[in-house]
């Protein structure tokens, strides 16, 4: 497994991932966007984040988006989970931000929550879904840095 800095090329690979991992992982979400508006939708996001993906057998398997302190996307093809693809991702977005790193986990995705938590996030807040498109309720969790030393 290589991670790397997504490239612009990897979009439709990534687009990819990001529908088969979500239905996977979460059957019970409305699929609100096609596949174009999800290349799109990735485009910018790439473009506009400091983004990974990891390569296996030189294919997108996984990838992590980070933008301003914000997890927005961390996604590992439903047949690559469990092999250390998502830690090798969320280390990588540690590592990158200089603080806390915030992201929202659908309140019924207990295995993304288990995930985070063993990692050192914490549930911070508690939603309603009211504010997401998905109208899924969901959970705000934060990692915290340690302080550095003076």
């Amino acid at each position: 497994m290589t991670v790397r800095r997504a490239r612009t090329d990897d979009v439709p690979h990534i687009a990819e991932v990001f529908q088969r991992s979500r239905a996977a992982a979460m059957p019970w979400l409305p699929v609100l966007h096609t596949s174009e508006e999800d290349l799109g939708f990735f485009a910018v996001e790439i473009e506009g984040s400091q983004s990974w993906v990891a390569l296996a057998d030189g294919r997108v398997v996984a990838f992590a988006v980070l933008r301003e302190g914000w997890l927005k996307h961390l996604y590992v093809d439903p047949e690559r989970q469990g092999l250390g693809l998502g830690g090798a991702l969320l280390t990588q977005v540690l590592s990158a931000s200089p603080g806390d790193v915030r992201l929202w986990v659908f309140e019924r995705n207990a295995r993304a929550q288990e995930f985070y938590r063993k990692r050192g996030f914490e549930v911070v807040m508690r939603t309603d879904g009211s504010g997401n498109e998905e109208r899924e309720p969901d959970v705000l969790m934060r990692h915290s840095l340690p302080p550095q030393e003076p």
